[in-house]
């Protein structure tokens, strides 16, 4: 497919080659990368600044929009934050790690603290860590080394991600200080992109097996009992669960491009949201279920990739982020 890049049908879950490269994961082709530590002299550089800085840009409710950024000039990301209202992006990053690079921001359901994936170099993963948004109170999560994908329990006590177990990615849940970690996926797949039910008693994930398929998923988490919620040979990555009781996906449908799809989490109602030809994904509700969040790119790695808004109707599609840059994995603040 030329509208689509090598990395989404390696990967299964749409990452650009940036994003597998940060998280040094394992593909659906079952391809472990190469893992380095993170020295400390890297780690002790770091200098985590304030996400209160994003309400002095004009943030509406409070309700900000944190998401992982990075440049031609600037490869290595740092998180950032805006406004749904508009404007400009924090002009300092969030994060400001000059050799290592913080991605995949999950905000706590009290707006307090931000969950996100430090890598150093060479791909090497060093695990999730959590931050205040008001800044500093940097902690590690014990026991995540390797782990992406990080989504915060709505009771805000614990953590769902996904982790290498052998070739292949598998889901965990652990409380907030890293135990007890337990492990919900024995799969031979790649389990990826958790997201939590608003009652906390499930997750949705997408699960990306070796023939290059991609499904969304959901497992009880008490239980562990799995439903899948789209069809077999689907194309279907990173879902996220609205308040409101509907999963929203990114699926590269039958005209070749990632276009945003919602659906009941039984797997019924099934409905497009957007068709433009570029390949959307990352998407991310509002607290209040009816907009979605979203990173719109073009067909190749070398395209900029911006943040973009539209109503849960498919109407009112804002262009948010405009920089020559890629913006991805916004999470928008509960």
């Amino acid at each position: 497919m030329d509208t689509l890049t090598h990395h989404q049908q390696d990967t299964g879950d749409g990452r650009t080659a940036a994003a597998e490269r940060r998280i040094g994961g394992t593909g659906a082709n079952g391809t472990t990368r190469r893992r380095a530590a993170v020295t400390a002299m890297a780690l002790a550089m770091a200098a985590p600044l304030t996400l209160g800085a994003a309400g002095d840009a004009g943030a509406a409710g409070g309700h900000r929009i944190v998401f992982a950024r990075y440049t031609a000039a600037a490869p290595t990301e740092d998180l950032y934050a805006i406004s749904p209202s508009g404007g400009t992006p924090v002009p300092v990053p969030l994060t400001h790690t000059p050799t290592v690079s913080d991605v995949m921001p999950s905000w706590s359901p009290d707006g307090k603290r931000v969950a996100f994936v430090r890598y150093g170099s060479g791909g090497a993963v060093d695990g999730i860590w959590t931050m205040r948004t008001t800044g500093g109170d940097l902690k590690a999560v014990p026991g995540t080394e390797g782990a992406s994908d990080p989504a915060w329990s709505p009771d805000g006590k614990r953590i769902a991600y996904a982790k290498p177990v052998g070739t292949q990615r598998e889901l965990y849940v652990a409380d907030i200080d890293g135990t007890p970690a337990t492990r919900l996926t024995h799969s031979t797949a790649d389990d990826l992109h958790p997201t939590w039910s608003p009652d906390g008693k499930y997750l949705a994930f997408n699960r990306a097996d070796a023939a290059g398929s991609s499904r969304v998923m959901r497992i009880r988490v008490s239980t562990l009992k799995q439903t899948a919620v789209t069809g077999p040979g689907s194309h279907d990555s990173m879902p996220d669960w609205s308040h409101s009781n509907h999963i929203v996906f990114s699926r590269v449908d039958s005209t070749g491009f990632a276009h945003l799809y919602v659906v009941r989490p039984d797997g019924t109602a099934l409905h497009r949201i957007t068709a433009a030809r570029a390949n959307d994904k990352y998407p991310s509700w509002s607290p209040d279920g009816r907009r979605l969040v979203f990173t719109r790119g073009g067909t190749d790695d070398a395209d900029p990739e911006h943040l973009y808004l539209v109503r849960a109707d498919g109407t009112a599609l804002t262009q948010l982020t405009k920089t020559d840059s890629h913006d991805l994995e916004a999470d928008w603040r509960p």
